[in-house]
């Protein structure tokens, strides 16, 4: 055997380096935009709300049932943000804690104590509407898809 033999079996050419190094980052691109992890942060969070507006609205529920039909304060005609006063109904008998928004002031830190509800604490709204039914609604979800889905529960 010759020098030039002998070495060309020694290592990898530049050319197959390089197209190996395109082939991983074709297949590493692919594969984050299978994975979307923005859609799936999205997700999770819009699924994180209907499971929190669905405890508020159960909380609202027993507090109705247990009151002989009478709704908590501030649960009324106009959609409004869960205020200290509905707080002071459903915590600690109804809810341990009551529930916030991922993206609020709390960061989705359930408040313990009434006296951390502040305006864009919770991040959710109740509302009864003309037949008396409670709706507990999430206005911050987020998009996917480019469609903003609705989230909220009547009962």
């Amino acid at each position: 055997m010759n020098k030039r033999t002998k070495s060309r079996h020694g290592g990898f050419t530049l050319i197959e380096v390089l197209i190996v190094i395109g082939i991983i980052a074709v297949l590493a691109a692919t594969v984050l935009v299978a994975i979307n992890p923005s859609r799936q942060f999205a997700q999770a969070n819009n699924t994180q709300r209907a499971s929190n507006i669905n405890a508020i609205l159960n909380a609202v529920g027993q507090y109705t049932l247990d009151n002989k039909g009478t709704l908590p304060s501030n649960v009324d005609a106009g959609a409004e943000e869960i205020t200290d006063a509905l707080c002071d109904n459903l915590i600690p008998k109804y809810l341990s804690a009551l529930p916030t928004d991922p993206k609020s002031t709390k960061k989705g830190a359930p408040i313990k104590d009434c006296n951390d509800v502040a305006p864009g604490a919770v991040g959710y709204e109740v509302l009864a509407d003309t037949n008396n039914r409670v709706v507990v609604s999430a206005p911050d979800a987020e998009k996917i898809d480019n469609v903003t889905p609705i989230i909220e529960v009547t009962r």
